[in-house]
């Protein structure tokens, strides 16, 4: 029993990874088609519909940790998972007023070399078992430029959308109400912002950490 269980996360695992990299390599290809054809104010029509599927499909890894199906820290993945999904649907799905900043065309960029090759490398894990060292080498190197790149983008994006916000009554909460609560978006986006502050350089430095375990033991093996 235990061996067909192993078996059924193994193929779970390998169709997930696989599809969401097929996923965030649509972006990747329609993002830079795009720009190259049309301009940076494009991309995000153009890769809108794949990058929010694609994003949207990592909240499951939240529950293969919390399930056990992998071994990632909650702690690393939720604040990561969750600021991806904020970025894009609250900032860039709610806010058509950036959605043709230069921005979003490095974000998107940054985000899909990022994610293509990290779900490439836990596809070929689960499929074959290892990965071959230059994957594993980009996986733990290519965000040493791409995490810079991504993380100014987000910060950028929410901070020249806040006139927008600020504007807007979109996902406020005004009181009166039954609950006798009230939400304004506007603050939300600058405690996201002020979330940055702390929260960029931990991941980072937890980043750094988990390369230098990873490519040492690569080269003891």
């Amino acid at each position: 029993m235990a061996r067909i269980l192993s078996l059924l996360r193994r193929l779970y695992l390998t169709v997930y990874n696989w599809a969401v990299f097929l996923g965030w390599f649509q972006v990747l290809f329609l993002a830079v088609k795009t720009l190259k054809d049309s301009g940076h104010e494009h991309v995000y029509n153009a890769v809108e519909k794949p990058l929010q599927l694609a994003q949207t499909a990592a909240v499951l890894e939240i529950l293969h940790g919390l399930v056990g199906l992998v071994r990632s820290p909650i702690t690393a993945t939720l604040p990561q998972i969750g600021s991806r999904l904020y970025l894009t649907w609250v900032i860039l799905y709610s806010v058509p007023e950036i959605q043709s900043h230069f921005l979003v065309t490095s974000l998107v960029i940054s985000w899909s070399i990022t994610e293509s090759i990290r779900y490439s490398f836990f596809g070929m894990k689960e499929v074959l078992g290892f990965a071959p060292s230059w994957l594993m080498w980009l996986r733990y190197s290519t965000f040493l430029l791409l995490y810079p790149t991504g993380i100014s983008s987000e910060v950028g994006l929410i901070y020249f959308a806040l006139p927008s916000i600020k504007e807007s009554d979109k996902y406020c909460i005004r009181m009166p109400n039954k609950w006798n609560f009230s939400f304004d978006n506007f603050y939300a986006a600058i405690l996201a912002l002020g979330i940055y502050i702390p929260g960029s350089p931990h991941l980072f430095g937890y980043m750094l950490a988990q390369r230098k375990k990873a490519l040492s033991k690569s080269k003891k093996e």
